[in-house]
């Protein structure tokens, strides 16, 4: 009997080109992985360094610092109001949130088996589906990269346990609609996970959570891994509906899901200051322009993205794996390819920003 053989990890498949990279320019620029690379802000290491919390073990719902941290950090940046006892815990970075959380909510509702999420997307959602050994159903995107609740199937709905949204997206960096989406869970009796750890990288209008639409059947999920380039200590928290909060809260806490001391710690630093999030927006605003350059002399037009730190640039003929060799090969750049996004993304490439602004003004000129 053959059991579950997890499938090859998609940026492994990128060895080949980044020896490539290596080979012709000495170091391949990665630009394949949403991996931050610029310091966090000093305040949040000396925090982490200094917070005497290794000893005994902190509570996996988060310090009441660290969730106040968070409360306060909603409302001050988007005018949302959040209940720190009953409405917020601590994850451990949002990853692991994304792929255990279909699996609990199957617990919780034995009679639904199917999880929504965007076609275009990162990978996990999907993951997470088939490690809770539920069906993963894609929903189509719009033009614009925005989910298209319109193409829910009736039949899906009823089964469905949650709908993933992603706002700003990745990898295209569309922005939804979550008034739609809010709207959409409630009459169809969906949990919606909206995951926005994207959020203040927001660049066409306002920054959004589905929380300005209140709590009821929803919950929104947060990173400190790209506001404050610390994907490295795994911290962030789920908001939102009091009920599913509360038992998440309960089954997280027996499967001894816990963010270290120390990293809470941390993260209430981050949490607290908006100056480094400004700085970064600036730099990410300018590699995107540079990034934007560089596909511009491959003969490749690309627009700025809704928000995110990423571009998606269509590719010559469709042939998404030849222009990430070309970029390997002639720039040294690495990409992702489209497909690890879906099968309506097989088109395109996908550019993080996450290099030096250097080393990409580099590689476009080795183009010219």
């Amino acid at each position: 009997m053959k059991g579950f053989v997890p499938p090859a990890y998609p940026y492994d498949r990128l060895d080949d080109l980044r020896a490539l990279a290596v080979e012709r320019h000495g170091a391949a620029i990665d630009c394949s992985i949403g991996a931050p690379i610029d310091d966090p802000p000093a305040a949040v290491i000396a925090a982490l360094s200094n917070s005497g919390d290794e000893r005994g073990y902190p509570p996996s719902i988060g310090s009441a610092a660290y969730r106040e941290a968070a409360v306060d950090w909603l409302a001050r940046q988007f005018g949302v109001s959040i209940d720190g006892l009953a409405e917020i815990a601590a994850c451990i970075g949002t990853k692991e949130f994304v792929a255990s959380t279909p699996h609990f909510l199957k617990l919780r509702r034995p009679d639904l088996d199917t999880v929504l999420y965007p076609a275009v997307s990162y990978p996990s959602y999907e993951m997470g589906a088939t490690l809770a050994g539920c069906r993963a159903v894609a929903v189509p995107v719009d033009d614009e990269w925005r989910i298209d609740l319109t193409a829910i199937d009736p039949a899906d709905a009823a089964r469905a346990l949650c709908l993933w949204v992603n706002t700003p997206g990745n990898p295209a960096g569309g922005l939804d609609d979550l008034a739609a989406v809010a709207a959409w869970g409630r009459a169809n009796d969906v949990v919606v996970l909206s995951d926005e750890c994207y959020i203040e990288f927001t660049w066409d209008g306002p920054a959004r959570t589905v929380l300005t639409e209140g709590t009821e059947r929803l919950l929104a999920v947060h990173s400190l891994s790209k506001r404050s380039n610390l994907a490295g200590v795994r911290a962030g928290f789920y908001a939102g509906d009091a009920e599913l909060v509360k038992y998440l809260r309960e089954v997280r806490k027996h499967a001894g899901y816990i963010v270290p001391g120390p990293v809470q710690a941390a993260a209430i630093a981050a949490w607290a200051d908006q100056d480094h999030v400004d700085e970064q927006r600036a730099v990410y605003r300018r590699r995107l322009e540079v990034g934007i350059d560089l596909f511009a002399a491959l003969g490749v037009t690309v627009a700025m993205p809704g928000g995110g730190f990423y571009l998606w640039a269509p590719a010559p003929d469709g042939d998404a794996w030849a222009l990430a060799a070309r970029l390997a090969e002639e720039t040294g750049v690495i990409v992702s390819p489209g497909e690890f996004y879906g099968e309506q993304s097989a088109g395109h490439v996908r550019l993080a920003v996450v290099q030096p602004t250097a080393d990409i003004e580099l590689a476009t000129g080795r183009l010219r």
